[in-house]
């Protein structure tokens, strides 16, 4: 069982940083473990992963020593359950939009006495080889992270109620369903609910996560991190792009001169 790094540097106030993965990538994993990013979001909401991809995943995460995260596809129990089990560290949880539903989703991923989640001789317990289920079952609560996702008008609503419920780690805050969901209004406008919903989480003491639209605007992610976010997630396949793209740009600018 894993020591859950990216929760203890939010404890201890610090800015952590996590690449979304949508597809079977170990070496994409490994290697933003090597270079020192804290956290992967291995999405399966908009992902194509099953399971085991995932399980497969949750190891290279171990193996380059950063936090295996999945943003699961539904509020289910059984599915929060089953991601668990392979071993991911925390679950992030899209379109979290009231009190209930966020009640709802710490419950399905703790145990007793914080939960209800099922309880299964899976890796997550290391298969019960020298460790109690006891043991296993309290160490688990600790290191989870449980994270809903803030990605609606009805959700902003909400927020004080969701923010009073014992047991999350993080609330996310994503832009673009929050952005459909104010029938795609000028950015200045989505920017403002974000930063309202990072005040309010701050003086809940609860951190606040952004997802960052795109790897070309670290100024736009660093002014919401000024405003006191602090778990900060940006697409892989984006940076891929970003790097691939001013590389050609480079050179063909140097054949240029």
């Amino acid at each position: 069982m894993q020591v859950n790094t990216t929760k203890q540097k939010l404890k201890d106030g610090k800015v952590v940083f996590g690449a979304i993965v949508g597809e079977y990538a170990p070496t994409t994993v490994e290697i933003m473990g090597h270079i020192g990013w804290d956290f992967i979001m291995i999405d399966c909401e908009h992902g194509s992963m099953g399971l085991l991809e995932v399980e497969h995943l949750v190891r290279a995460c171990e193996t380059a020593g950063i936090t295996p995260l999945a943003r699961v596809p539904d509020h289910a129990p059984a599915t929060i359950l089953r991601f668990l089990d392979r071993g991911v560290q925390g679950v992030i949880v899209p379109h979290v939009n009231t009190k209930a539903q966020a009640e709802a989703v710490v419950k399905a991923a703790r145990y007793y006495p914080d939960g209800e989640r099922s309880i299964g001789s899976t890796r997550a317990h290391d298969y019960n080889v020298g460790v109690t289920r006891l043991e296993s079952t309290r160490w688990l609560n600790e290191q989870v992270m449980v994270i809903p996702m803030i990605e609606h008008v009805d959700a902003v609503a909400a927020l004080d109620e969701i923010l009073s419920v014992p047991g999350i780690d993080v609330i996310h805050c994503a832009p673009n369903d929050l952005a459909q969901s104010m029938g795609f209004p000028a950015e200045e406008e989505v920017v403002k609910v974000r930063k309202e919903v990072i005040a309010r989480c701050k003086a809940a003491g609860i951190p606040c996560g952004i997802g960052g639209n795109s790897p070309r605007n670290p100024a736009d992610v660093a002014d919401l991190a000024r405003a006191g976010a602090t778990f900060v997630t940006v697409p892989a396949l984006g940076m891929l792009q970003l790097g691939a793209n001013e590389f050609r740009s480079g050179v063909q600018d140097a054949l240029s001169d």
